[in-house]
């Protein structure tokens, strides 16, 4: 996965040609470690059609305080440069799976 910060995020994450997930995610919070394992094995699976980051709230306050982003870890779609979705903590790896493929092309 990609990290990105307050800097990259509009070139990486609003001017992207597909869509994005939005990690945002803290060292301090456990449910973060599982969740990001999950993300990278599906950015894998995915390949080319989904773009998967990581952005680190404690290192980045203007983006994460951009977005609203209050609970972690958090998980932002982004479409066209704008959210579509979101999930909000710790969730299966099959749930992602399927929350993400609602915003690819068919």
């Amino acid at each position: 996965m990609t990290a990105v910060t307050d800097a990259t995020f509009a070139d990486t994450v609003l001017a992207a040609d597909r869509p994005v997930v939005v990690d945002f995610w803290a060292d301090w919070c456990p449910p973060c470690v599982g969740t990001s394992r999950h993300l990278a094995e599906l950015a894998e699976e995915f390949g080319d059609r989904l773009r998967v980051v990581a952005l680190d709230t404690d290192a980045n306050p203007d983006t994460t305080r951009a977005y609203g982003v209050m609970s972690l870890p958090t998980m932002l779609v982004f479409v066209g440069g704008q959210v579509a979705g979101s999930i909000v903590g710790a969730r299966p790896k099959n749930h992602l799976r399927l929350a993400f493929a609602r915003h690819l092309d068919t």
